[in-house]
């Protein structure tokens, strides 16, 4: 039989046999707590599947992934385990019409955030466990079908140490030594989901009359390890539930259908969190162990608010095979915004979601491996993939220009019509358009192709001829597409005509809505404006597209972009020249000495925080090697400036703060760092916290100025997971050939870290002021990617070949040996090639800018 990694065709010729109507899961996990064997540490796993086959005689297969199957009975019948479970899959022949399946089996606990995974906090040696299964990993923990149009109830129980309190999807209760849980609605297995431990937990109540004249009551719960109770805000946390359930119950119609709602904040989680119903995983990050900016607590909310709408577009309605992963991912991004910004106190949602969300998706829909929204998903790392910035950021994107299209009120009655035609049920692209169809009279399918079915992403350029009197003559939009996808599309775009003033601050003076179609477009309302000094096609961000930006308009943000007033325009503006940095088209330095002019004037943190990370990625990236440290001195001699002149603190400060320790490489910057944490130095309002202790630190380390003996003392006054996890990275960071060599073999020649410490030797590994002392490792690279992939879990693997890329070895050499390993591996796992080629495109695109870069000398 096939391996683990399941297929389109297999899962729809499954679909097709089998119905499933219902598990009972059966877990005993009080060997979390026992001492560590010579073999994985395993838990007893007893599961029965009833189920149904179309074709009585015919064979298919169930799912698990685990060390030994003790027993398996299919009907009665005794199965030979040795015979018919390979690993991954147990085989099922001459099925009856009914059926009946029961596994018992010694499942393994997960160091890498995949299945059930167990965590050990160093602080006080409590033990942590929690769940998590997308794309396909609840056959880690239970034997099941792994797939998401094989959906059924399912009823839990679960054996754990004493003291420990145990959830999961439905309400549970413990007795006679037993945890068990009320049967959840039909949902897929993916969602399932088991956390438990002795986790701090508090709770709270969600009401409200439905229009029936009944009530609603919702028990609501959040929960985070015992170390972060000090620092948990639960308060807040309840505060966004209930604002984004009253958002939902007032647009979608349909009653919260899973019963309570949990929220756990769990340990080395690999993603930003999952939707599971009625027990939704957070990575613990989302509570502040210091003082973060109104930034950190505005994307948190948004986090929340996301995993809220799957409940509807998700777990209720779910798409078939993960080709249609955007039916729920797209919808869920674009709601997280939508309601954050009609439900909370972060109203200026849109301008972060531009700033920030959007330039994740323009990203990856110039790579190699860019896809339509609705993507062609063959199998699950197909799928593992594709949790990409296409799939939510462009995917929102589209949908906010399909409200514009449709209209807000046809759109959210299609969505209300959605649910209660597929309530527990799977669908496809069709299902939706047909609703929105109804309630729009659009032709959507055309939309649907020209958005949804091709990949790419437009530029936008404004063209503007004047008359004799100095008036726009004639302003017409230009649209390009590139050529590995030439597809012009329909955008429906708001044109914007800027000046300064006697003030001098430059502000809009008119404004026309337009469809841009095909490749020139003019736009016959602004004919007769006054000549614009700054014309912004994407104005208010109606599309998804690239803005370019005519000579003038260039001209006036290289002068005044900070005296744009409006703040979406100008984080607008902000992208645009980040994209012209990233397409070679403006010099790194003078996208630098941009953000060194203008970003001490901007007003959204949001806004300032992503400016530091597009100044540091043009320096490391973009900047011409003989640039670089004149670049560097520049922009952290400009942090240091900006960190002095700020409000005591205010966050500008704490986020100036941060970009000093990003930045810090001469003495004068290690300085003052030292000198804050010994408390030497002072900055009014300054609080040095422990999290930005760290900060500090991590820069001191990788210039040789804090050595194994500093880190282990820093670590004993942080004595924390969070605290381990900042000194392994630290300790990765130093500039010695003997510490990269025990990094790289911790990471790749050994599976002793955990995911989180995997991540962090990573993170400390790459450091751009080391690039010599990493240069052997190019080759060492290629010569162990595919062994790693191979042997290591998917997530382990995508970490590795990500994070370990030479990109900082950018140079010809490097691409031609890229090249090299992707013709003498076209054989390999394409998930795997997909990554390479996706370092490749970074790295061939950072040399084109380096190109440009260097070129801006003979100015």
């Amino acid at each position: 039989m096939p391996g683990e990694n399941l297929t389109r065709d297999e899962a729809r010729e499954r679909a097709a046999l089998l119905s499933v109507d219902g598990y009972e899961v059966s877990l005993d996990v009080r060997s979390a707590v026992g001492g560590e064997g010579d073999g994985p540490l395993t838990f007893r796993s007893v599961t029965t599947i009833r189920f149904r086959c179309a074709e009585p005689g015919a064979s298919s297969f169930a799912d698990l992934i685990a060390p030994s199957v003790t027993s398996l009975t299919l009907n009665g019948r005794d199965l030979d385990p040795g015979q018919v479970f390979d690993g991954s899959r147990i085989l099922l022949e001459d099925l009856a019409a009914d059926n009946e399946l029961t596994v018992d089996a010694q499942c393994a606990y997960s160091r890498t955030g995949e299945g059930l995974h167990r965590f050990v906090d160093p602080e006080d040696g409590e033990v942590y466990l929690y769940t998590q299964y997308e794309p396909a990993d609840a056959r880690r923990v239970f034997a099941n079908f792994e797939q998401p149009d094989l959906k059924a109830p399912f009823r839990f129980e679960v054996r754990a140490p004493e003291g420990w309190t145990v959830w999961s999807n439905g309400a549970g209760e413990r007795a006679d030594g037993v945890w068990r849980f009320a049967e959840t609605k039909p949902i897929s297995t993916y969602i399932t989901c088991v956390v438990a431990g002795p986790y701090h937990y508090v709770t709270d109540t969600y009401t409200r009359a439905l229009d029936d004249g009944t009530t609603l009551r919702i028990p609501l719960g959040a929960m985070c390890r015992k170390g972060l109770a000090p620092h948990f805000d639960a308060d807040d946390v309840f505060r966004v539930t209930k604002q984004g359930l009253d958002f939902f119950h007032d647009h979608f119609d349909y009653p919260y259908p899973f019963g309570k709602y949990d929220q756990a904040f769990v340990p080395e989680y690999n993603l930003g969190a999952m939707e599971n119903p009625g027990l939704v995983t957070f990575r613990e990050e989302y509570i502040f162990r210091g003082k973060v900016t109104r930034a950190s607590y505005e994307g948190r909310a948004t986090v929340i608010l996301h995993e809220m709408a799957h409940m509807w577009f998700g777990d209720l309605v779910t798409m078939e095979w993960w080709d249609d992963l955007w039916l729920k991912e797209s919808f869920a991004d674009f709601m997280g915004t939508f309601s954050l910004v009609g439900a909370t106190r972060f109203t200026d949602g849109w301008i972060t979601f531009a700033n920030r969300r959007k330039a994740w998706a323009y990203r990856a829909d110039q790579l190699p491996s860019t896809h339509p929204i609705t993507a062609d998903i063959r199998d699950l790392q197909d799928a593992k993939l594709n949790f990409d910035g296409i799939t939510y950021a462009k995917g929102a994107s589209v949908l906010k220009q399909l409200v514009a299209y449709v209209g807000r009120d046809a759109f959210l009655e299609g969505a209300r019509r959605y649910f209660k035609r597929h309530a527990y049920g799977n669908t496809r692209l069709g299902d939706l358009l047909s609703v929105l169809e109804e309630t729009s009279g659009r032709d959507v399918r055309a939309w649907a192709r020209s958005w949804l079915q091709t990949a790419g992403v437009n530029s936008l350029t404004p063209q503007v001829l004047l008359d004799a009197e100095g008036r726009v003559e004639e302003l017409a939009v230009v649209q390009e597409a590139p050529e590995s996808h030439p597809e012009l599309r329909p955008h429906r775009v708001a044109v914007g005509l800027y000046r300064r003033g006697d003030t001098g601050a430059l502000e809009r003076y008119a404004r026309a809505e337009a469809d841009v179609e095909g490749p020139r477009t003019v736009v016959a309302e602004l004919a007769g404006a006054e000549a614009p000094e700054l014309v912004l096609v994407n104005d208010d961000d109606l599309t998804y597209c690239k803005t370019r930006l005519d000579a003038t308009s260039l001209e006036t943000l290289r002068a005044a972009l900070g005296d744009l007033t409006d703040p979406l325009a100008r984080a607008l503006c902000w992208s645009a020249l980040w994209n012209m940095t990233r397409d070679a088209l403006l010099p790194a330095r003078d996208f630098v000495d941009l953000v060194l002019r203008f970003a001490g004037r901007e007003s959204d943190i949001g806004v300032l925080q992503m400016l530091h990370a597009w100044a540091d990625s043009a320096l490391v990236h973009y900047a011409a090697p003989e640039w670089r440290e004149t670049g560097g001195r520049l922009l952290a001699e400009g942090a240091l400036r900006e960190l002095r002149a700020a409000a005591p603190g205010s966050e500008q400060q704490l986020a100036w703060a941060r970009f000093v320790a990003a930045t810090a490489s001469g003495e004068a910057e290690l300085r003052l760092l030292r000198g804050l944490l010994d408390g030497t130095e002072k900055i009014d309002g300054l609080e040095v916290d422990q999290e930005l202790r760290w900060a500090f630190l991590e820069p001191l380390a990788a210039h040789g100025a804090a050595d194994e003996a500093v880190l282990a003392a820093e670590l004993a006054r942080d004595d924390t997971a969070s605290g381990k996890r900042h000194q392994v990275r630290c300790l990765a960071a130093r500039p010695s050939a003997a510490v990269k060599a025990q990094a790289w073999a911790q990471v790749v020649e050994s599976d002793a870290l955990s995911n989180a410490l995997v991540g962090a030797t990573i993170a400390g590994f790459a450091q751009p002021s080391q690039r010599e002392l990493l240069a052997p490792y190019a080759r060492k690279y290629f010569a162990a990617i595919e062994r790693v992939w191979n042997e290591r879990s998917i997530q382990i693997g995508m970490d590795v070949v990500q994070g370990l890329f030479p990109s900082l070895q950018a140079s010809r050499e490097t691409l031609d040996a890229t090249d090299a390993w992707l013709s003498a591996h076209e054989q390999a796992a394409p998930a795997l090639r997909r990554l390479v080629l996706e370092a490749r495109d970074d790295l061939a695109r950072a040399l084109r800018a380096q190109a440009c870069d260097a070129a801006a000398r003979s100015r």
